[in-house]
């Protein structure tokens, strides 16, 4: 989805006071491996918005992003999911809430995406085609 955003729009484009799409893509890479990591190790990295400034460093990001959650993911255990924890040093829950929390969110701000591309005149991709 993010290669279909004119490079020029991805970072100042707003519709209705929302964030720039660039921005929201930003939070998203803050949030997604973070979570994988501080669940699998115990270890909670600061809760931080990516430094990717550029669409190309965004895309790129998101690449090393998706290995790095290909990666991570499969090493939590099973039992994990059952375990209240503390992400961030301020969210106490299980994990499984505190996972379907950051899937919530990423659908949330995908969808953003794609109200922002069709008001761009840019059909988005088709959600349910997988790779």
């Amino acid at each position: 989805m993010l290669t279909a955003f004119p490079a020029t729009e991805f970072d100042s484009f707003s519709i209705g006071g929302m964030r720039p799409f660039a921005a929201v893509a930003k939070e998203m890479l803050g949030v997604a491996v973070p979570t994988a990591h501080g669940v699998l190790t115990g270890e909670w990295e600061t809760h931080a918005e990516a430094s990717a400034t550029t669409k190309d460093e965004i895309l790129a990001a998101w690449d090393h992003s998706t290995a790095e959650l290909d990666r991570i993911f499969p090493q939590i255990p099973l039992a994990k999911f059952g375990e209240t924890i503390m992400a961030f040093g301020q969210w106490t829950m299980p994990v499984h809430d505190l996972l379907l929390y950051v899937i919530d969110n990423e659908i949330h701000h995908r969808a953003q995406g794609y109200v922002y591309l069709r008001a761009l005149g840019v059909e988005p991709p088709t959600f349910w085609e997988r790779d």
